[in-house]
């Protein structure tokens, strides 16, 4: 069974700003002759990194919701300038928007196991996935979704 990370998408407004955001990383990696990858610094290392590469994913929380994942397919460590200790989580470059969960506000990450992880919206055809977001939080808020 897979492992998750989830984490506040801090600074994005909508799944469109983090897509942006990733397209703006994997370009620049183009342009330096690497892989399209994003990544997210972070402080803490996950102790659980076998189970998180098995085919985990970082899911991102937008405005209280969780809304979308990035494939999690590596994880390095490092230290900083200041001689701390840091962790890089690298992204698959592909954004997939995940049913609306609500998720209040939390630091660093948390795991997530994968019973507990929003379905692909992709995957929820005839069940509100093709509904505007606006409605999709209405219809989640009152627990109709």
């Amino acid at each position: 069974m897979a492992l998750h990370l989830i984490k506040l998408c801090v600074g994005a407004e909508s799944v469109e700003d983090l897509r942006e955001w990733v397209s703006r990383k994997a370009l620049a990696a183009i342009a330096a002759g690497q892989q399209p990858h994003s990544f997210h610094t972070t402080r803490m290392v996950p102790k659980r990194t076998e189970e998180l590469l098995a085919s985990g994913s970082l899911y991102w929380v937008i405005k209280g919701y969780v809304q979308a994942r990035q494939p999690l397919i590596g994880i390095e460590t490092f230290t900083d300038g200041e001689g701390i200790g840091r962790c890089n989580l690298i992204l698959g470059p592909e954004v997939v928007e995940t049913e609306l969960q609500p998720r209040r506000a939390f630091q660093g990450w948390r795991y997530l196991e994968d019973k507990e992880a929003p379905r692909d919206l992709a995957s929820l055809s005839g069940d509100g996935g093709e509904m505007p977001l606006e409605l999709r939080r209405e219809l989640a808020e009152l627990g109709l979704l």
